[in-house]
């Protein structure tokens, strides 16, 4: 059975709304994905570091519930599981204040097996970070020794952009290893400047990974790649709150490769209905979640998804 590897952060997101607390839920970019997949049936394994704590303690049970492998959780005793503050606005999007202690020794695990065509997904700061990199690399280069398809989301802030020049070469590297690369317009504005999703995919992409999938909040969502350019228009509906929106329609573009059986040589000759299935996989997931506020798909949801298959 082929599984899903996420590598990536884990945090204990805080929600206000009108300056109030009004939940705490278990996140983080690739987390919040990979818990709709475990709920999904599919076999999720999580490669992250939590601190040997309550909230840390809470957020590894969260995970063993949805049915995702915690082998390769580094649990830390020097230091803090990382809390975030997320302020949502007028339009229900999060401003984040975060808190982070973290030990000196990071993510030290055993990597999990990884076969051919095992999906790996990566994103944000996390797989950017100087203090993670190396590992992070050889993680990386192991799944691609290996064959697996690599799903890369950028999740680029822009409390980052600051550090957009020093990061450059890391982000084109993260471009190399992987098969498909899914940004935001802000994403893209944020690391190069530029907003306009060809001229990203021409100038930056391509020459490093020929597949390319962006998102532009409320805007249209375009795929571009050697053989298909189409853009797909966003469903709108009222939201809850829009914090693990890109992180499900990360889960939802997964999630139909794999029902789908499409493999890491297959992503090539993909054609505009094997596309238009796929994204509307990542539209329906992205949109439940946003009227809810928690960071993943519900149980009673995924069942309705998996009847549906």
């Amino acid at each position: 059975m082929r599984k899903i590897i996420g590598i990536g952060e884990t945090i204990m997101d805080i929600i206000f709304k009108n300056g109030q607390p009004t939940a705490a839920v278990p996140g983080g970019s690739v987390f919040n994905g990979l818990i709709s997949l475990g709920r999904l049936g599919q076999n999720v394994t999580m490669i992250t570091e939590t601190g040997n704590d309550k909230v840390g303690q809470q957020i590894k049970e969260f995970m063993i519930d949805n049915g995702i492998n915690t082998d390769s959780v580094c649990v830390y005793e020097d230091g803090r599981t990382a809390i975030s503050l997320a302020y949502l606005n007028e339009k229900n999007d999060a401003e984040y204040t975060f808190y982070k202690d973290y030990p000196k020794a990071r993510l030290d695990v055993e990597w999990p097996e990884i076969n051919p065509d095992d999906i790996i997904m990566m994103g944000s700061y996390f797989v950017l970070n100087p203090v993670l990199r190396d590992k992070v690399k050889c993680f990386l280069e192991y799944g691609k020794e290996r064959g697996a398809l690599i799903y890369y989301d950028i999740n680029f802030r822009s409390s980052h952009k600051d550090e957009a020049i020093k990061l450059y070469p890391t982000i084109l590297e993260n471009f190399e290893y992987a098969d498909i690369v899914r940004g935001s317009t802000e994403d893209f504005y944020n690391m190069f400047e530029i907003s306009d999703p060809q001229e990203a995919y021409d100038s930056k992409v391509s020459f490093h990974c020929k597949t390319m999938l962006c998102t532009d909040a409320e805007g249209d969502i375009q795929i571009i790649t050697p053989t298909c350019n189409r853009t797909f228009p966003v469903q709108k509906i009222e939201t809850v709150s829009t914090i693990g929106a890109g992180d499900n329609f990360n889960a939802g573009v997964v999630y139909a490769l794999m029902t789908n059986r499409i493999k890491k040589a297959d992503i090539a000759e993909l054609g505009e209905r094997d596309w238009a299935r796929i994204v509307s996989m990542g539209q329906t997931l992205a949109s439940h979640v946003c009227q809810s506020l928690n960071n993943s798909i519900s149980k009673e949801f995924a069942k309705e998804i998996k009847e549906s298959v």
